[in-house]
């Protein structure tokens, strides 16, 4: 018997959530600004794909020496047909100082002002991308 996908799932045929070439690249351009050992959480969103590009969005998040949550946006948009296959863009970029628990609630708020049809983001760890460094 066939077990059926949830609502938020990611495809079986997809690599795991935050796991790919445009994953590793943007990985490489977050560690350029963030130390991985000093990494919280990542939260990726599922990339979308569409006209032979990929975009992917992850917000990473980095301890502040007063507490608070150093929070950055890293998107990537990698083309994955056609004859420049290969060639990405990426971005990353300090956005705001933040209380943990102010974070949570704005993680939140970007999956409820998606009208529904956007899926929480996936929390993981630093050993997602930087395991094994």
């Amino acid at each position: 018997m066939a077990a059926s996908l949830g609502a938020g799932a990611f495809s079986p045929l997809a690599p795991p959530p935050g796991q790919g070439a445009g994953w590793a690249k943007l990985a490489a351009a977050v560690e350029a600004q963030v130390p991985p050992g000093e990494i919280e959480t990542i939260y990726v969103f599922r990339p979308i794909k569409r006209e032979g590009k990929e975009w992917g969005t992850a917000v990473v998040t980095r301890k502040a020496p007063d507490g608070r949550l150093r929070v950055y946006t890293a998107k990537y948009m990698l083309i994955v047909r056609g004859k420049d296959r290969g060639q990405s863009k990426i971005e990353v970029v300090e956005v705001a100082l933040s209380p943990a628990e102010v974070l949570a609630q704005v993680m939140q708020a970007t999956v409820d002002r998606g009208g529904g049809d956007t899926e929480p983001p996936v929390e993981l760890g630093p050993a997602v991308w930087y395991e094994g460094r």
